[in-house]
């Protein structure tokens, strides 16, 4: 039976003083704590009308942040859903416990969109990115996987809006988050695994071109760590969340700079009604900041 209910967490109003601006970018102001309590925030999707759903992964919920500031338990249990994204009605949601899925936003009612590849159930389904046509691509990587992975590699598919299923890169540690650039000619990988970012060209719906190295991320001294989940904005500059906070990258691939947390963030959304506040789940914690950079929508079939 699907609940919603309300949480008893702690909103936290403090905030802290945002980077130097990266011009064009933002920030516009602090960075402050929205809500605080959780245990392993992830997966922020936005709507046009300035709510926020996203998961605590351990607690097997999806919570909704309504405009007014409001938290409550959208679904529970979720199947320990990770990456989330809306497209009108439907919230699009990858199932650490193997699935591919949505959500009806009006009803709660859930569906399967794709549940195994070759006879196999996926590993962990993380993070993904719908494109016009309503095909979504999406990463399976080794995250919460049954040992030994079902799949037997971590890698990226593609779920075509017909419903096949196939696989387009297979050489990637841990293939975490993923998205599309706004004219959907290029589609970018993030490892967790891996200090370089990746990017594909898209040569047709479900089909990539010879991958390439992006960039590399900035690292803490003596580590050498990856990315993990990310958001465009309409420039098609990349923000890529990591160990030092989010690292806004350049279509080009040059690193424009860094946004700092007091938490490790996981992912990020561009969010809010002008979409202008970037909202990050970050640990026990979603944090949000103004932005001078709009979040580019992606909008599924028209």
């Amino acid at each position: 039976m699907w609940m919603r209910t309300t949480c008893v967490l702690f909103a936290f109003t403090a905030s802290v003083v945002a980077d130097d601006p990266i011009p064009g970018v933002g920030p516009t102001g602090p960075v402050k704590q929205v809500q605080t309590g959780f245990e392993f925030t992830e997966g922020p999707a936005s709507d046009s009308a300035g709510n926020l759903y996203f998961t605590d992964i351990p607690k097997n919920r999806i919570h909704l942040l309504d405009a007014q500031g409001n938290v409550s338990v959208f679904i529970e249990p979720s199947g320990h859903c990770n990456g989330l994204m809306l497209v009108g009605d439907r919230l699009l949601a990858c199932e650490m416990d193997g699935r591919l899925k949505q959500f009806k936003i009006s009803d709660k009612s859930e569906s399967v969109l794709a549940d195994q590849f070759d006879g196999k159930r996926f590993n962990a389904p993380n993070d993904l990115v719908i494109d016009r046509q309503g095909g979504i691509y999406f990463t399976d990587p080794r995250f919460r996987a049954p040992d030994p992975w079902p799949q037997g590699k971590e890698a990226v598919y593609y779920r075509a809006a017909d419903g096949k299923v196939s696989r387009l890169i297979e050489d990637r540690k841990a293939p975490n988050g993923i998205i599309l650039s706004p004219d959907e000619k290029t589609l970018y990988v993030i490892p967790s695994m891996e200090k370089e970012m990746w990017a594909y060209e898209v040569t047709e719906p479900g089909k990539l071109g010879a991958g390439r190295v992006l960039c590399e991320l900035r690292q803490k001294t003596g580590e050498s760590s990856g990315g993990d989940g990310l958001t465009i904005d309409t420039n098609g500059n990349l923000y890529i969340t990591s160990s030092l906070g989010i690292q806004v990258v350049g279509a080009e691939g040059k690193i424009l700079g860094v946004i700092s947390f007091p938490e490790q963030p996981a992912n990020v959304t561009f969010g809010g009604l002008d979409r202008k506040t970037l909202f990050v789940t970050a640990r026990k914690s979603v944090y949000s900041v103004p932005m001078e950079a709009t979040g580019h929508v992606f909008t599924g079939p028209q």
